[in-house]
């Protein structure tokens, strides 16, 4: 399963342009997401240095994404196009009902 996920207010609180706090279990599900044999798409607002940032914390925490903010390795998001990623689920705190527990994203997905 394609799975897109964001990163601030996601996997960390929200602290942009900084790292905020780890939220509870979003590192360890992801890692069985990725164990598991899902394909794991970073889709976030972030940019440059500060999409470097969390690329770099979610290596350094051992998930690793397929793409980011893309829908394959190495593709670039143009100016002027959608940054929408063809996924089969969004994991996001702008859900509507808000980004459920870790814990029940494990349950649906795993």
């Amino acid at each position: 399963m394609r799975i897109a996920v964001d990163f601030d207010g996601t996997i960390v609180e929200h602290q942009y342009p900084r790292i905020g706090r780890p939220i509870q279990n979003a590192v360890e599900v992801l890692k069985k997401l990725n164990a598991a044999g899902h394909t794991l798409i970073m889709w976030t607002y972030r940019h440059g240095s500060t999409l470097e940032d969390a690329v770099q914390y979610c290596k350094s925490n051992g998930v690793d994404f397929y793409a980011i903010n893309a829908n394959e390795p190495g593709e670039h998001w143009k100016a002027g196009s959608s940054r929408l990623v063809n996924a089969d689920v969004f994991i996001d705190d702008r859900n509507v009902g808000g980004l459920m527990d870790w814990s029940q994203v494990e349950k649906e997905l795993l």
